[in-house]
């Protein structure tokens, strides 16, 4: 799956590039992104992204670990590691102002119960439902306030761990703020 991530990002920059330089520069732009949450819970994010019109194709790898506070009772350090391709619309042009947009993610995740004698692994196949508002600061530097709903649709419901169960969660909320550029 990583490998695919990879690839989504690797191609739609071969075509960005591959047009020419007039048409590029009119309809066509290259960025990325940085994105706040993860790194305060000792993570990180990144994402690439091709923008044609009004339309933006991002790719997005991020590793994360779910506060306690946030978990079921006894469980701890649920280390998740996110990949994800996901097409943005914008409803002004330009890549600013209000989008929405749909998404797959995996999800490749570990836990472990708050004795931490053993540690379970399991995976998650997400949809996602994303919007936000893109203010453009200075030139093509921006900010990206967001929220988006991920909506397990296949993978493990339930893992074992030190004989207790956790049941990953059918709707996780998000809400976050991203640093991003475009060319």
């Amino acid at each position: 799956m990583k490998f695919c991530v990879f690839l989504f990002s690797f191609l739609f920059l071969i075509v960005a590039y591959g047009q020419d330089a007039e048409e590029q520069t009119i309809k066509t732009t290259v960025g990325f992104e940085l994105d706040a949450v993860p790194y305060i819970f000792e993570g990180y994010y990144g994402s690439v992204w091709v923008g044609h019109n009004h339309f933006r194709y991002r790719a997005v790898i991020t590793k994360i670990e779910t506060p306690s506070f946030i978990l079921e009772d006894g469980f701890t350090n649920n280390e998740m590691r996110v990949y994800a391709a996901i097409v943005d619309y914008f409803f002004k042009p330009d890549f600013k102002g209000w989008w929405i947009g749909p998404g797959l993610e995996y999800w490749d995740a570990s836990i472990q119960t708050d004795a931490q004698l053993e540690t379970a692994e399991y995976n998650n196949f997400i949809f996602t439902l994303g919007g936000g508002y893109v203010w453009k600061f200075h030139k093509n530097f921006y900010l990206n306030p967001w929220a988006a709903v991920h909506l397990r649709i296949a993978g493990d419901t339930e893992v074992s761990v030190d004989q207790s169960s956790y049941e990953t969660p059918l709707i996780v909320p998000e809400i976050s703020l991203k640093l991003g550029w475009h060319f």
